[in-house]
């Protein structure tokens, strides 16, 4: 009985005819509800209960009438799964003639935005980065036909948007079986009463890069959901630093004495191969064993001139800061990637 009503004392025997109170062993009546007592008997009956739920139904269900219980029906899974501007038919919304969009589409049951996040079950590399997103579908509603995933390697987070990047079809390019070996993708449904999640691994990514992924999902109308996105920088190189000290002892045998243009040319080329990361640590050791016969950058100018020796630097100055000061560090563990 609602606690308002009984401390106003308003309940009148005329108020409550057609009500029928049903007293259980659910503890006594307050003294100020005049209904529990019953003349002519002193103690109080128990606390009355209207009305207790022991099973959830849906509401139409309490309906006695045929007509009006399934236009109930109708109107209850109208308002629940079509926003109340169309009618559910097997399993999807057919949409009233007033609920269509500026772009010509219905638009009764929107579709949802699909959340794409970082896997925590597979830690980003230097080379690979795993994703995944829960499916948007719902039991009833719309069909989602296709995810559209977008990537791209991006060289300032502030660029503008006009490189699209690769765009992939899960379905037909991924699922189909003709997309790149670089990406894999993957579907698990754990049950019927949880959406399933969805998996891609990309695997061919450069070390030390910007990454934007981007995600929509389409449906079977035409209709495209709002995009997702995730960016991410790649790991570091992985170096072989016991590689990297070689290299500087060859250099500065190369670059030691009289250098004829052979030597030179093979300093060169031999600096214009190994990796950048590997080149930063090279520069590191050489100025660390052999920089009272001059630092690596005013040897390499002295001796291969300031224009090679512009072009084997430039390539250093591409790594990240964040990855030139893990390089710079006094212990790095030796490793081959």
């Amino acid at each position: 009985m609602p606690v308002g009503l009984l401390k106003t004392q308003l309940l009148s025997d005329d108020l409550v005819s057609g009500v029928e109170i049903r007293c259980e062993e659910k503890g006594h009546c307050p003294s100020a509800c005049h209904l529990c007592h019953q003349p002519g008997r002193e103690t109080p009956s128990p606390s009355p209960v209207l009305l207790e739920v022991n099973r959830v139904s849906p509401l139409y269900s309490l309906v006695q009438d045929n007509v009006t219980r399934e236009a109930l029906k109708s109107a209850t899974m109208s308002s629940h799964w079509c926003a109340g501007r169309g009618d559910v038919i097997d399993n999807w919304c057919r949409c009233d003639l007033d609920a269509f969009g500026k772009d010509g589409l219905p638009n009764c049951s929107p579709l949802r935005q699909p959340v794409l996040r970082l896997s925590p079950h597979m830690e980003p590399s230097s080379m690979m980065v795993a994703l995944e997103w829960l499916d948007v579908e719902p039991l009833i509603g719309y069909k989602v036909s296709d995810y559209i995933i977008q990537h791209k390697r991006m060289e300032d987070p502030s660029e503008a948007e006009i490189y699209s990047g690769e765009v992939l079809s899960l379905v037909d390019d991924l699922f189909s079986g003709l997309g790149s070996a670089c990406v894999v993708a993957g579907r698990r449904s754990p049950d019927s009463s949880h959406p399933a999640l969805y998996t891609l691994v990309f695997k061919c990514l450069e070390p030390d890069s910007l990454y934007k992924f981007t995600l929509y999902a389409i449906d079977s109308r035409g209709s495209r959901s709002e995009a997702s996105s995730v960016t991410v920088r790649t790991s570091c190189h992985m170096v072989d630093d016991s590689r990297a000290e070689e290299l500087a002892d060859k250099v500065y045998n190369l670059y030691n004495g009289y250098t004829s243009g052979k030597e030179q040319q093979m300093a060169y080329n031999t600096l214009m191969e190994v990796p950048p990361p590997l080149l930063y640590r090279v520069q590191h050791h050489y100025n660390s064993h052999y920089e009272k016969f001059g630092d690596f950058v005013w040897r390499s100018e002295d001796e291969l001139g300031p224009r090679k020796a512009h072009l084997i630097l430039r390539r250093a100055e591409r790594l990240s800061h964040l990855c030139r000061s893990l390089l710079r560090s006094g212990y790095i563990q030796s490793r081959t990637d």
